[in-house]
């Protein structure tokens, strides 16, 4: 009775642990954002074993089910299409429903894109808030002049058609002289990190043509 969370690789295959091996090969059911995605994973690590979707969509209704099959018994792992389960993807409410009926829950150490794209940032890495997706709609303005007081290094997950348009929105809150840092496609072939000024950002992808997952990185406002 157990479950696990797995970082899986954010790109490259080579950036999966040897404990996150061992223990997928372990457990009774592998828990997967997109059994698609994941089986391609599992094949390159000649691991079969029987696995079931979890995801956004379903996890309010599946939950009481897994935990019941964890009460009597079996070990389950959760992992995402890539990077750690629970940051900025499902796997929050199953840790919590777990830890409420004391099911033992682990979670191993292991990718995330996040922690490279601030590291190589080059900006300050000490102290730094990570805000994940802004909403799109309602409450992103709000957040984003809350955001724009921020003394701490603000990090985001944005998706490669919001891009410029969330750049450009950073830019009039924060200012277009704000330092900030651009990765997409981390640990990738074509791993590509754009430092400067939000306006030297916004004019660079301007000119692009955007794929791949992306994480900006912003200075935070100067006491």
């Amino acid at each position: 009775m157990k479950l696990y969370l797995v970082p899986t690789p954010i790109g490259n295959l080579e950036d999966i642990t040897l404990r996150a091996i061992r223990v997928l090969q372990s457990v009774d059911v592998i828990l997967a954002e997109d059994t698609r995605t994941s089986g391609h994973l599992l094949k390159h690590l000649e691991i079969s074993k029987p696995m079931q979707s979890y995801h956004i969509h379903n996890e309010h209704q599946t939950i009481a089910r897994l935990t019941d099959r964890m009460l009597k018994g079996e070990t389950m792992v959760l992992i995402s299409d890539a990077g750690t389960p629970a940051i900025s993807d499902p796997g929050f409410l199953l840790v919590r429903a777990c830890i409420k009926l004391s099911i033992p829950v682990e979670c191993l150490p292991g990718p995330t894109a996040f922690v490279p794209a601030l590291v190589n940032s080059g900006l300050p890495c000490d102290r730094f808030t990570f805000e994940g997706f802004l909403p799109h709609k309602k409450g992103r303005q709000t957040r984003l002049k809350e955001l724009a007081e921020e003394t701490r290094t603000i990090v985001l997950y944005e998706s490669p058609h919001r891009l410029l348009k969330s750049l450009e929105q950073l830019a009039e809150y924060f200012g277009g002289d704000r330092p900030a840092s651009v990765s997409r496609e981390l640990t990738k072939v074509f791993e590509e990190n754009v430092r400067g000024s939000l306006r030297e950002i916004i004019a660079y992808f301007a000119e692009k043509s955007i794929k791949g997952e992306i994480v900006i990185v912003v200075g935070g406002k100067e006491k």
